[in-house]
């Protein structure tokens, strides 16, 4: 089971008005997915990085059967949970709190928010999908409210088919998020500056869209 584990940086979270969780992916780190912060408008916030254990956040695909990556799924949930709990703790509100991930963390990222469903500040999913050998839709309840998301991904990509991509975009739409998809063609499994740019500008600008 997950260790709750996790770096800080950015402002102390009583004196900021805004926090963001960053999720890491499979076999990476807390500080390198904490290498995108100086590239994103991030100067009001206090940022938490959680360090998955053993540096996964689940043992397999997350296109497997949800019961094959228990109890860790579960666990990586509640401790995104206790966390947000903390957050709302030092005095900042859900619509205040953001989220980002990349790959497996871009996964758990939105895996947890259609669990939870609310206005959130924002979310960025760097190539991620919904979690489950297909996408179950009465698991995951509520409004958005208009929460900004962007997802970007690759196609193909090794791990994140982009039929699955388009799935999740359509379910979040339908919960009301306003979600920003954009497909770059033989990207690679890695992070660009457009999608970098797009998070900031549809995301991290503090502004309704």
């Amino acid at each position: 089971m997950h260790q709750k584990e996790i770096v800080f940086t950015g402002k102390k979270l009583d004196d900021a008005k805004k926090a963001l969780i960053m999720l890491h992916g499979r076999g990476a780190s807390a500080e390198d997915i904490l290498r995108l912060k100086p590239h994103l408008r991030l100067d009001e916030f206090a940022v938490l990085a959680p360090q998955a254990t053993n540096h996964t956040w689940y043992p397999y695909s997350f296109l497997v059967p949800r019961k094959q990556n228990e109890p860790w799924l579960s666990s990586a949930i509640d401790l995104i949970t206790e966390l947000v709990h903390d957050i709302n703790n030092a005095g900042i509100i859900k619509e205040n709190i953001y989220f980002l991930g990349f790959s497996q963390g871009a996964c758990l990222a939105l895996e947890y928010i259609a669990r939870h469903a609310t206005k959130w500040g924002g979310a960025v999913a760097f190539t991620g999908g919904l979690i489950g050998d297909k996408v179950f839709t009465d698991t995951y309840t509520g409004d958005f409210q208009g929460t900004p998301i962007f997802i970007g991904t690759s196609n193909p990509d090794p791990h994140v088919p982009v039929e699955r991509v388009n799935e999740t975009t359509l379910l979040l739409k339908k919960m009301n998020a306003s979600v920003t998809e954009k497909v770059y063609q033989n990207m690679g499994h890695t992070i660009n500056e457009d999608e970098i740019e797009l998070a900031n500008k549809l995301v991290f600008s503090g502004k309704d869209i």
